[in-house]
């Protein structure tokens, strides 16, 4: 009975942080130097990210519980398939990624913002942007293993 609710948000999950990253990544971040200046587009994108990243942890966090609920009423403790293992693996290594964004430049982010260094702004910014440009490809690896590993 569990198990319908457990896919249904991790699906739900893993939509809100890839689905988050791509429109940062392919929408917003594009559409920031055509509309404001770059000192309220940092400001936008700090608050905006501010608010997404609280999405983030609780994903990651709802990710993890109902991910290995799945795989253990599954598989067991037995061998996993290849697809599953690419999923967690790959899972863990955006966590991780997502922690140093978060705990790095997002924080150098907001200390920059805050004694108005342009610089420093815009130096994590960049950051930010390789580093959700990765995790965005390793979250479409992700969710295609999950959904087409099966039947290979």
């Amino acid at each position: 009975m569990f198990f319908p609710v457990a896919i249904s948000l991790h699906l739900l999950s893993a939509v809100i942080w890839i689905g988050g990253m791509f429109f940062a990544y392919v929408c917003l971040r594009p559409s920031l130097p055509e509309t404001l200046e770059p000192p309220q587009a940092a400001r936008l994108v700090n608050a905006s990210f501010a608010r997404f990243f609280r999405w983030v942890w609780a994903a990651m966090v709802i990710l993890l519980l109902t991910g290995f609920y799945m795989a253990f009423v599954r598989y067991g403790f037995v061998v996993w398939p290849l697809w599953l293992y690419t999923m967690v693996g790959l899972g863990i290594v955006m966590m991780l990624l997502f922690a140093h964004v978060y705990f790095g430049p997002f924080r150098r982010l907001r200390m920059g913002l805050a004694k108005s260094d342009a610089e420093s702004v815009r130096e994590a910014i960049a950051q930010i942007r390789t580093i959700v440009g990765v995790n965005l490809c390793l979250g479409v690896i992700v969710a295609v293993s999950a959904s087409a590993g099966r039947v290979w």
